[in-house]
């Protein structure tokens, strides 16, 4: 499953680096950090046909994951007309106390922007939501650490804790690919 996600400055690093120690007793700490704007399923990235491309040349095979890559691309272009860049903040820390799947609880940053949750709808009518976390339910965040036993105090200890806001502009949107776990494309806003 593709996503599309807005990189993050440096600066969003940098602050889970800062907390990671704070992250102790949880099962799974992120050490790569993302803010997802949408998810693709199956249906929207067909990824295990080989597809055709027209080049210069003629027509040409193309990998699965490259094809696939290249349908998304095209699809997305439609819905991504005319996004302007839009601003993004991380303003605090909170938790899912009950994410709608995997362990609990799931300590993240907090993501205030307009411009994502509008963007998010738009693909959203575009592509369909996941149930349970897109559409009405989409909280825009980036995930620190979940499960485990942390300590007593200590996820209300992050979330209590003051910092200063991270903010910055996206200029464009990564297609993440978690299959090679990289970044596979960028579009620009």
């Amino acid at each position: 499953m593709f996503s599309l996600n807005a990189p993050l400055p440096p600066a969003v690093g940098r602050l889970a680096t800062d907390l990671h120690p704070k992250l102790a007793g949880f099962d799974t700490v992120r050490e790569r950090h993302t803010l997802v704007c949408k998810r693709f399923g199956v249906a929207d990235v067909r990824d295990g046909e080989r597809g055709r491309t027209e080049t210069e040349g003629g027509d040409r095979d193309v990998p699965p994951r490259q094809a696939a890559l290249d349908r998304l691309r095209e699809r997305l272009r439609r819905p991504l007309a005319g996004t302007d860049p839009f601003e993004v903040a991380v303003t605090g820390v909170d938790v899912f106390d009950a994410p709608r799947s995997g362990s609990r609880p799931v300590v993240y940053l907090a993501v205030e922007s307009d411009g994502l949750v509008r963007l998010h709808r738009r693909l959203c009518a575009a592509f369909g939501a996941i149930e349970g976390i897109e559409g009405e339910e989409y909280v825009p965040h980036v995930t620190l650490a979940r499960g485990g036993n942390p300590e007593p105090g200590g996820v209300a200890d992050l979330v209590d804790a003051e910092l200063d806001p991270v903010r910055w502009r996206v200029h464009a949107l990564d297609v993440w690919d978690p299959e090679y776990r990289e970044v596979a494309a960028s579009v620009d806003l």
